[in-house]
């Protein structure tokens, strides 16, 4: 690792602790409203979504619209655990979402195996078809709540908590996703059939980046399940996967970075635009035909942000001044 590396490793990680303690600073003093600070564990639920989906939209290059469902599944089962109270306090929330997140996981893989013979538009019906079937069951089953819905759930909102649970998820999604494993989902994505000449187990990784993407969703839904402390079916209808999807198109299709800037902007703009009620579902379409019109690639495109080429652009300026004069 070369030196401005690791300088862009500490500072990324010294600005992701400065926010840290800003933003648990004005909570934990109460200057945030709790309308404010409920805003903000949003916006850290929806990252995990947006990013969580772009392994597979983005990173794959497969579209999908089932990613609520893998939700609805993680946040169900999740707030089942701790309901029952088998574990009680934050090491049971814990244990609740790792609990949701492999729950999701193995749903993913199930719904994987058949569904990714599948590309293009027939995925994305056949994705958007089981979530719909999800949703359905949960308000089947008595044991859910059925569609009068799940309530009684231990209300855990601890920003702290949930701020690293955030970034420790992205964090791992991102190291995947630049590992030998990443880059063999990528090559799927650049020429399925030029990977699998070159030796890539197609069908694995395809399934692999669909339960990853599934398992993140469903730590996302416990996280959400807790936060509110009630849950219904028709919260995880397909409206939200399709909200999902948007941020990570507007965001730009495989950057994990515009995937993240897009979800805080598309968490706070509704919530900015309600003194606009009657306006609000009109400003909110044109902002993003304005955006898909102009940036079609998205805020960032394929690319990342990263410290490392600010910090170069900066040694480069300053050896040109140099050299100038």
């Amino acid at each position: 690792m070369n030196k401005n590396k690791k300088l862009s490793y500490l500072l990324t990680y010294t600005l992701l602790a400065i926010v840290f303690f800003i933003f648990s600073s004005l909570i934990g003093s109460g200057i945030f409203s709790r309308y404010q600070s409920g805003i903000i564990i949003l916006i850290l639920i929806n990252i995990i979504l947006a990013v969580s989906l772009n392994v597979t939209v983005g990173c794959l290059g497969q579209i999908t619209l089932g990613h609520a469902g893998f939700m609805s599944v993680g946040a169900y089962a999740s707030a089942l655990l701790t309901k029952h109270a088998i574990v009680s306090g934050i090491p049971g929330y814990l244990i609740a979402l790792l609990v949701g997140g492999l729950v999701a996981g193995i749903i993913g893989l199930i719904i994987g195996i058949p569904a990714l013979r599948l590309n293009g538009d027939y995925l994305a019906i056949i994705t958007l078809a089981f979530g719909e079937i999800i949703r359905v069951l949960i308000e089947y089953f008595k044991f859910t709540g059925g569609a009068q819905g799940l309530t009684g759930i231990p209300r855990i909102n601890n920003f702290n908590i949930i701020y690293i649970i955030s970034i420790a998820s992205v964090i791992l999604m991102y190291s995947i996703m630049t590992s030998r494993h990443g880059r063999a989902i990528l090559a799927i994505r650049e020429d399925e059939i030029a990977s699998e000449a070159s030796g890539i187990n197609t069908t694995y990784y395809k399934t692999f980046a669909f339960v990853l993407s599934a398992v993140f969703a469903g730590i996302a839904g416990g996280i959400y399940a807790h936060n509110l402390g009630v849950l219904g079916a028709k919260q995880f209808d397909y409206n939200y996967s399709i909200n999902i999807l948007v941020m990570v198109v507007l965001g730009g299709m495989g950057s994990f970075t515009g995937s993240i800037l897009s979800a805080i902007v598309l968490t706070i703009l509704p919530e900015a635009l309600r003194s606009f009620a009657e306006y609000r579902m009109i400003v909110y379409p044109l902002i993003l035909i304005v955006m898909m019109l102009f940036r079609p690639k998205g805020l960032l495109g394929r690319e990342e942000f990263q410290i490392s080429k600010v910090i170069n652009y900066f040694i480069n300026k300053k050896g040109s001044d140099k050299n100038g004069k």
